[in-house]
């Protein structure tokens, strides 16, 4: 207040109320993956985390779907790639060589499908078919996050596209991003090959948990098996699916196993269109000749069929990382950051690459090690459902649980973001008592929409701060101010005993 010279009145405004703390988001991930394109207008904006909120948005700065092409034989190839094999009959067998595969777009879908709202994606480069996916080249997708304040949850579903090696440590590069460097997210890590628990030479559980480390546990979960999806339908695949496919199908054209009437009208189908391919270089006119064989095929070559309705299931093959990042996003919205996110259906999902049992569950959920993995199960009558709500750090009574972990990021984060606006201010009680009152207001709406355990405000939380409580004088003269927060997190009610005993008859 400047000094009183003139005679007459002046008006002094006072803050009523302290200043009060914004809820930081919850629910934001942020995808790390490979893209048709990555511009926005002309600008690129490759290796840029860009903040969309729909596919159509994707669409417009990142393009669409990748056309993979799946190689069909009679001979098993060599090598080791993977191989599906497809048997008609004891003297009629196919091979079909799986792609590199670009499945970025697809985790997409099963995102925005199960409740998915705004995120970030990242693309690390363009669908390259004559590359593999690389580790170095996603985890460079991970280093521009720092500078983004926002994201909450970090996921790379295309991570299982890596060797088994490389797929681990780009994962534990996750777990340090979220729980080393940033502190204030989560990562959702998927089972490389988690489409079943595997043999005597490879269990993909136990890979897993090797392979992950043991820093950072507390800031991921990761979702056991992999999903057998929807997104994408049959109408969705063709013969631009299909490696050499014109090659293939003359190849064929002698015998397609169906009656003779039907063999002559697809042999001559063929031939008329390969001669009008050869005689007609309109581009329009090619596309519908391409299309009409199709379809004609498609209705009445088995194997045609068949080798699609294979290639479209094993697209649909996908990890669970990103429909979780959905459902924790629906979950955050509707119920709170403090619910547990599980006991919740999965959308799009036809059926879990696996059936867990309740005893294959035990291992998953309380392994010695601690490194707990959250089944997803398939129960007559509910269908599909996220059964399992831990972390990584299983042993931990403090952060066994992914919702406590990322309420306990939520809290932090967001009276962080309040305390900003007092840094600088005088280390005095009148700051203090400002801050504990802010602190306090927040913490008390929290608890009465459930997110603090307790039947009154001081039992689910108390906020200390002063000289002789959290401060010494040597505190307040390097310039100081201690403030401790204790609040009691809400824990699922993960194990629900009933006891059942016999009374005596009284009437």
């Amino acid at each position: 207040m400047g000094t009183m010279k003139t005679p007459g009145v002046y008006i002094i405004e006072k803050n009523a109320f302290p200043n009060s703390v914004v809820e930081a988001e919850t629910a934001i991930p942020v995808f790390v993956g490979y893209t048709e394109k990555a511009i926005e207008g002309t600008t690129s904006i490759l290796n840029r985390p860009k903040r969309i909120s729909s596919m159509g948005e994707f669409h417009n700065f990142f393009g669409g779907e990748p056309k993979q092409e799946f190689s069909v034989t009679k001979e098993k190839p060599e090598g080791d790639s993977e191989i599906i094999e497809i048997k008609f009959s004891a003297d009629t067998t196919y091979y079909i060589k799986v792609p590199t595969l670009y499945t970025l777009y697809y985790n997409m879908l099963l995102f925005f499908a199960n409740g998915g709202g705004t995120c970030y994606v990242v693309s690390v480069g363009g669908y390259d078919y004559t590359k593999a996916v690389e580790k170095a080249v996603l985890e460079g997708g991970i280093e521009p996050l720092q500078k983004e304040q926002e994201p909450t949850m970090v996921v790379i579903p295309e991570a299982i596209n890596l060797s088994k090696d490389d797929c681990y440590a780009l994962q534990q590069t996750m777990l340090n991003h979220c729980g080393n460097v940033m502190k204030n997210r989560f990562a959702l890590l998927d089972v490389w090959k988690g489409t079943d628990f595997g043999d005597a030479n490879f269990n993909s559980v136990n890979s897993f948990r090797e392979g992950i480390g043991s820093n950072f546990l507390a800031y991921g979960a990761a979702y056991f098996p992999w999903l057998e999806s929807s997104v994408i339908s049959l109408s969705d695949i063709s013969w631009e699916n299909i490696a050499a496919w014109e090659d293939w199908i003359k190849s064929e054209s002698e015998n397609f196993n169906v009656n003779d009437k039907l063999q002559s009208r697809l042999k001559s189908l063929i031939d008329k269109y390969f001669s009008d391919i050869a005689n007609n270089a309109d581009v329009d006119y090619q596309s519908n000749l391409k299309v009409n064989l199709h379809s004609a095929l498609s209705q009445n070559w088995t194997i045609y069929k068949t080798v699609l309705e294979t290639i479209k299931g094993r697209l649909n093959l996908l990890p669970p990382s990103a429909a979780l990042a959905g459902i924790y996003t629906m979950v955050d919205n509707t119920r709170g950051v403090w619910k547990a996110p599980a006991n919740v259906s999965i959308n799009s999902v036809v059926i879990p690459s696996v059936n867990i049992t309740n005893e294959e569950q035990e291992d998953l959920n309380v392994p010695m090690n601690g490194k707990t993995l959250n089944a997803i199960r398939f129960f007559i009558g509910d269908g599909i459902k996220v059964w399992g709500a831990r972390t990584l750090d299983g042993n931990s009574l403090d952060w066994r649980y992914v919702n406590v972990r990322r309420t306990m990021i939520f809290l932090e984060t967001s009276i962080k973001n309040a305390a900003r606006s007092y840094v600088f201010e005088p280390n005095t009680a009148t700051t203090w008592i400002n801050m504990k009152s802010m602190i306090e207001n927040f913490l008390h709406g929290i608890w009465k929409r459930g997110g603090l355990a307790g039947a009154s405000p001081e039992d689910a939380f108390s906020v200390h701060v002063g000289l002789g409580d959290t401060m010494t004088p040597e505190d307040i003269l390097e310039g100081i101010l201690r403030i401790t927060v204790l609040v009691a997190l809400s824990r699922p009610a993960e194990f629900i005993e009933i006891t059942f005993q016999q009374q005596m008859q009284k009437s």
